[in-house]
């Protein structure tokens, strides 16, 4: 195939890009910075410059690609109605990117027992987000998952906490990266609260393998959870000071003076439960995750965090 990739100098876009060209396919890439074109180059994808904003460049290229991967933002809903508009009637594959946190429970570091199914948004759902972030984004994913009916094979991969080291430009995850770059600038390792808080995650080799499953076979209009298992914040905290070598994990309060991380990032990612369920992506598309523990890969890793300039809210993933 030939796929085109919005976000492929990303963490999760450049690895689904990667996994695609070794499986053989054709990529092109858009990248805004086209200082960066010549890297995407040298990796074998083809870059194309541009922003979510240039619908023009939008739709050609998803015109001539077949297939459509939208792993740029979570939040841009103008890139997608231009995407699904030009895709109207093909039958070409939209896979697009959302995130777990649209589920997110915050209770500043306490565990929570709610649990969340693939069926969240399926037709006849009461169920609605309680931010109106979140009610932005799952409007969104709704969007795509309605354009199976103007002809699109579209889908939704909602991914988890995202752990492991990207294979494209893009290295870092979002979550793991704040909590470790937090603890290399304060020298003490830290969680929100009590580090009860729960996240479901799933290793980035197996998130890119899914993509390419999704571009082959999902059914129109499927939206799917992706996740291998779950882990605490405090688990995970606690493997993260093993690794570098630095005491904690201790607690933070988001309400106190020192802002270690900003306080919406703190308490709507860092500090909340999001506990989800996938059967559909084992049942529809016969998917089968290698990584099973995001601590045995803490532990087991450097933690180099290699882009030290993106804020944690710029990845679409979480």
């Amino acid at each position: 195939m030939h796929v085109f990739v919005t976000g492929a100098s990303g963490y999760i876009g450049g690895t689904v890009a990667a996994h695609l060209l070794q499986a053989g396919h054709l990529v092109t890439g858009l990248i805004r910075d086209p200082a960066r074109a010549e890297e995407l180059a040298r990796l074998g994808i083809q870059p194309v410059v541009g922003t979510l904003d240039d619908t023009a460049v939008l739709a050609e290229q998803a015109h001539r690609a077949d297939a459509v991967v939208n792993a740029a933002s979570s939040d841009h809903r103008g890139a997608v109605e231009t995407l699904i508009a030009a895709l109207a009637g093909s039958g070409k594959a939209l896979i697009h990117t959302s995130g777990s946190s649209i589920v997110a429970v915050g209770t500043q570091g306490e565990a929570s027992e709610e649990i969340f199914n693939e069926d969240v948004l399926d037709a006849g759902s009461a169920w609605e987000p309680d931010h109106p972030i979140r009610k932005a984004r799952v409007a969104i994913d709704r969007l795509v998952l309605g354009a199976a009916e103007q002809g699109v094979r579209s889908a939704v991969l909602c991914d988890s906490l995202i752990y492991g080291p990207g294979r494209g430009l893009g290295r870092d995850s979002v979550l793991i990266a704040a909590l470790v770059r937090q603890a290399r600038s304060g020298g003490v390792v830290r969680h929100v609260g009590t580090g009860r808080n729960i996240w479901s995650n799933v290793h980035i080799d197996d998130v890119a393998a899914l993509y390419l499953l999704a571009l082959e076979k999902s059914p129109p209009g499927t939206f799917y959870f992706v996740e291998n298992g779950e882990e605490s914040f405090a688990a995970m905290t606690g493997a993260i000071a093993r690794s570098l070598g630095l005491p904690g994990p201790q607690p933070w309060d988001p309400a106190s003076p020192d802002n270690v991380w900003d306080p919406q990032f703190a308490g709507h990612a860092l500090g909340s439960n999001s506990r989800v369920r996938t059967t559909r992506t084992r049942d529809l598309l016969g998917w089968s995750p290698r990584h099973r523990s995001v601590t045995d890969w803490i532990t087991g890793t450097d933690l180099v965090v290699r882009d030290e300039t993106k804020h944690p809210t710029e990845e679409a993933r979480s």
